[in-house]
């Protein structure tokens, strides 16, 4: 999973990101990487795989994993090319969802490029660059489904299809506001349109705000209100606090959390999120060699599932050999959760769980 973060300059959107690598950085039990400067790659947090490596004792624990995008350069003008423009879109037409990360604190010492603190305002220049992006790349497909039209008229239900979202998007709405039937739906994947991908808006708060006032914050209100009309999700967050975890230990992180009032980091509550947004699950191999958390979509079919770790598991398919999570932690070894009868064999139309623990049977 990509997950792009996007903002103004100076809303906190590059402490944030540094905040969320460094935190993974951090972690003794997951791996971390840096793949650009702007590009990491983090852990997603699942203490179902400690609890399984103790039973199996395996030689490493490999959680899921999530890209995380810090898409510099985005500026009025940015579609035609202002500040890193190109590049930024480029960057991201990649990654499934958006974290827009809006200012919601005030400080004089931080200068906000339009004078002064306005989430509307900033979240209509960010969103603007992006329709006037995929404006651009609508008109393309436009052409080239009139020229499909004149081999075979059966694109013409596309071809008014397109006009409709281009419509929509000149009165300066974005892709995803638009209501769709399935057939539609999947006609408009195949556009690539970058107001079409899911958002999250991160709000950014100052410390004292996160700690005792967001409920009260002007700022977040009028987000919520943007986000209601778009179908988005809301996410206050503090990036300086963020900060501040990331250069703990576990043990200091969960002292410094138990004091803010949190059980989990900004970072854990994002991911978690994310996960909703996108409609995705973890199921989970175990092993001596290995524990692993594995992400697909809710509704994923065990063919496919299996596909995830290998091709041939999928085109080989025999049966899964599954068994609740909560089953195996209770009965505390794979052999005891058999003999209780707890470990199933399903075929090929079952439809996979969170927090399934699977062993795929396949013969290629």
């Amino acid at each position: 999973m990509k997950l792009g973060i996007v903002g103004l300059p100076n809303v906190g959107k590059s402490t944030l990101f540094n905040a969320i690598t460094n935190a993974s950085a951090q972690s003794a039990n997951y791996p971390f990487c840096t793949i650009e400067p702007n590009v990491g790659v983090v852990a997603v947090p699942d203490k179902r795989l400690d609890e399984l490596a103790k039973i199996y004792d395996p030689d490493k624990v490999t959680p899921a994993s999530i890209e995380f995008l810090d898409i510099a350069g985005l500026v009025k003008g940015a579609s035609k090319g202002e500040g890193l423009g190109n590049k930024f879109l480029a960057n991201i037409r990649e990654v499934d969802a958006i974290v827009h990360v809006v200012r919601c604190f005030e400080n004089d010492d931080i200068i906000h490029v339009e004078g002064n603190i306005d989430p509307a305002r900033d979240i209509e220049t960010i969103n603007l660059e992006l329709i006037l992006s995929d404006l651009e790349v609508l008109e393309r497909r436009i052409d080239k489904t009139r020229k499909l039209i004149k081999a075979d008229k059966k694109y013409q239900d596309d071809l008014e299809f397109f006009e409709k979202v281009k419509g929509v998007l000149e009165s300066g709405r974005a892709a995803r506001t638009i209501e769709c039937t399935q057939e539609e739906s999947n006609l408009l994947e195949t556009v690539s349109l970058l107001t079409n991908k899911p958002v999250i808006y991160a709000a950014n708060l100052s410390e004292a705000d996160f700690k005792h006032d967001i409920n009260n914050n002007k700022h977040v209100k009028v987000l919520e209100e943007i986000a209601a009309k778009e179908g988005a999700k809301v996410l206050t967050i503090c990036a300086q606090i963020e900060s501040e975890i990331s250069e703990l230990d576990n043990e200091e992180k969960e002292i410094f959390l138990s004091e803010m009032g949190l059980n989990e980091s900004g970072l854990d509550r994002l991911i978690s999120a994310c996960y909703e947004l996108l409609g995705l699950i973890s199921y989970l191999t175990a092993g001596k060699q290995e524990v692993r958390a594995w992400t697909i979509t809710k509704g994923t079919k065990a063919p496919q599932a299996a596909g995830k770790i290998h091709t041939d598991f999928e085109r080989g398919f025999i049966r899964a050999e599954v068994v609740a999570y909560e089953d195996l932690i209770k009965c505390g070894s794979i052999v005891e959760a058999k003999e209780k009868g707890l470990v199933r064999s399903e075929g090929k139309d079952y439809v996979m769980k969170d927090g399934d623990v699977v062993l795929f049977r396949f013969n290629v």
